[in-house]
């Protein structure tokens, strides 16, 4: 059984590499399902092909702090997926001591419209705060535009909408980065003095590349990763 394993583990992880779906080395855990996840060291990751008009899509993980997803989504309209890492928190922003995240991604920079985005939940699903640290091609923000800002480490255009199911803040950085450190905290303190929210729970972290077309197969790689919050 151990041989079974190894031997399909080294062919699927030839046959990636051949497909540009993945590194060189053998990932610890794939999924090309639509929903597939898998859930380790306090994260969960999630391929998460929700959008109408999807192509195929695998995501893999060496680690959950190292992993990527390979994409071939047509050139349509419409966001077709979400692969993220999430992590779940529920502390309410007044006994919030510390929330931070630290990423460094590679990405594709033509052919593609996507957002490298944090997607981050507070009361649940009430209240979505998107956070985009790069974007590339035809993708914009939900709402309208509210004001810039400079918090959390980052300077930023806030825009303000509803999708119809809860409300959402657009948190988009003026110029593109693949690498950085994000204090959460300062910026859901930010909105409450704004008055956009009372003292909410910090739900859920999300991150990860908010897809709507990667047209003959891209590569988004998270080279690293990590939230906490207490």
């Amino acid at each position: 059984m151990r041989r079974l394993r190894l031997a399909l583990s080294l062919l699927l992880a030839g046959v990636l590499l051949v497909l540009g779906q993945a590194p060189a080395q053998a990932a610890v855990w794939w999924s090309s399902d639509q929903w597939g996840n898998w859930t380790s060291g306090g994260y969960t990751l999630y391929n998460n092909i929700w959008g109408s008009g999807a192509g195929p899509q695998t995501i893999w993980a060496n680690s959950t702090s190292n992993w990527g997803v390979w994409a071939n989504h047509p050139n349509t309209g419409g966001i077709k997926s979400y692969p993220n890492a999430s992590r779940s928190v529920g502390i309410k922003l007044s006994a919030l001591r510390s929330a931070t995240s630290t990423f460094n991604v590679t990405v594709p920079t033509s052919g593609v419209a996507f957002t490298t985005a944090y997607d981050i939940w507070a009361n649940g699903t009430s209240y979505e705060i998107m956070l985009w640290m790069n974007k590339y091609g035809a993708v914009g923000p939900l709402g309208t535009f509210q004001t810039a800002v400079t918090v959390g480490g980052h300077t930023w255009n806030v825009y303000s909408g509803s999708n119809g199911a809860n409300q959402v803040f657009s948190f988009v950085r003026t110029s593109n980065t693949n690498a950085g450190t994000v204090d959460i905290r300062a910026v859901l303190n930010w909105i409450r003095t704004r008055g956009w929210y009372g003292d909410v729970t910090l739900s859920t972290i999300q991150f990860g590349y908010e897809i709507t077309s990667s047209s003959g197969g891209k590569d988004f790689v998270t080279n690293s990763y990590s939230a906490s919050a207490s």
